[in-house]
């Protein structure tokens, strides 16, 4: 199957993040197995969505991660001019959710494997592909966990998300958290018989908003945009009418960092004006939804150089969005991003890639398969 076949099949899944993914796994597993692949799949402890890990090659040998995630966002929003789970082409573009956010690398490297079972590779190439990227990289940490027992320790991964095939050094970190204060309800003229829930929390978004303005004023990391960290107050939610005294209101909160800070830190400081308010009758609810690392590969790195070689341009220094990439390397794994597309495309109507970007990335997979049979 070519690339745009396979990537034809893959967009008919809505593998919409959160949601049990069995039919798209089912599928790329019964696609290696019927190649004699060497695969494992990894049920998360959801246990409705699974990870899978698949080896071509020697295993006992240290080798390359090609790692790709299996979930996309919604595709609810007004705008789209098609069914968005039934791909659609149009004068060279490949129109449908995942499409470039990134089902098309997921396609190529499915479309490599025959190739590549072929190749008698010297080095082993992996295809890890993930869950619930989209909500914060929650799948791929129960994969990397795994990864002592089921390959010997890899050289590098390549994160394929949408890069215009130029490789990306580093991105920033993140880490999400949601906030649940519960008062007590009543009429709002007699404020002094309940308590209001949406006064309680500003004092947390009080204290959101200081910190924003203190991490604008560094540390600086002038490779990203903006060079620093950044904290913001992403949902408000709370009251039911104007003469109701508010009895919930519930908030989350998204730090970002750069490289060398932990991004679930920055929310510390959030955390601990809502653990306060207990005395004063509220009850708190603090739910940390996600959190990863930033990425940050030296220039000198070998999985850097390689990818040069592989494709011919300089990599980028970084990116402020973040990927599954700094997970691989707080496990001790050099970690890259390169893959087909471009992240503007992405979560919007209308997503698309150039098939012309399905070939290219193509070529770095075949690329990197002469490179582990040298």
């Amino acid at each position: 199957m070519q690339a745009i076949e396979i990537l034809e099949r893959l967009v008919g899944f809505p593998s919409v993040v959160g949601t049990p993914n069995g039919e798209i796994v089912g599928w790329i597993r019964h696609y290696l197995q019927n190649h004699g692949i060497a695969i494992t799949e990894l049920r998360g402890p959801e246990g409705d969505r699974s990870n899978l890990f698949a080896t071509i090659g020697p295993r006992e040998m240290p080798g390359y991660i090609l790692s790709g995630h299996m979930d996309v966002v919604p595709a609810a929003e007004d705008g789209w001019s098609s069914d968005p789970f039934r791909l659609r082409a149009e004068a060279g573009r490949l129109y449908g959710r995942g499409t470039t956010d990134m089902k098309g690398f997921l396609a190529v490297m499915l479309a490599a494997v025959p190739a590549l079972a072929a190749a008698q590779l010297g080095r082993p190439i992996h295809l890890a592909f993930s869950y619930d990227e989209e909500a914060g990289c929650r799948g791929v940490p129960h994969m990397i966990a795994r990864l002592p027992e089921l390959c010997a320790h890899p050289l590098g991964a390549i994160i394929g998300e949408p890069s215009g095939m130029q490789a990306i050094r580093a991105h920033k970190g993140k880490a999400a958290a949601r906030l649940t204060i519960r008062g007590r309800s009543g009429h709002s003229s007699r404020p002094d018989q309940g308590l209001n829930a949406i006064h309680a929390m500003t004092d947390v978004l009080a204290c959101a908003g200081a910190e924003a303005e203190r991490l604008s004023k560094g540390p600086f990391e002038h490779v990203f945009e903006p060079p620093y960290s950044s904290l913001q107050v992403g949902t408000l939610k709370g009251g039911q009418a104007v003469n109701i005294i508010p009895e919930t209101c519930e908030a989350e909160f998204e730090a970002r960092a750069i490289s060398a800070i932990d991004p679930a830190t920055l929310l510390t400081p959030l955390r601990a004006v809502a653990e306060a308010l207990p005395r004063r009758g509220f009850e708190v609810e603090w739910r940390e939804l996600s959190a990863y690392p930033a990425l940050s590969l030296a220039a000198d790195a070998p999985l850097a150089r390689l990818l040069e070689e592989l494709t011919g341009v300089e990599p980028l220094d970084a990116v402020s969005y973040g990927t599954e990439a700094g997970l691989f390397q707080r496990a001790g794994i050099d970690a890259i991003i390169c893959g087909p597309g471009d992240i503007a495309r992405a979560h919007k109507p209308d997503e698309f890639i150039i098939a012309d970007e399905l070939l290219a990335c193509q070529a770095m997979v075949e690329a990197l398969a002469r490179h582990c049979t040298a």
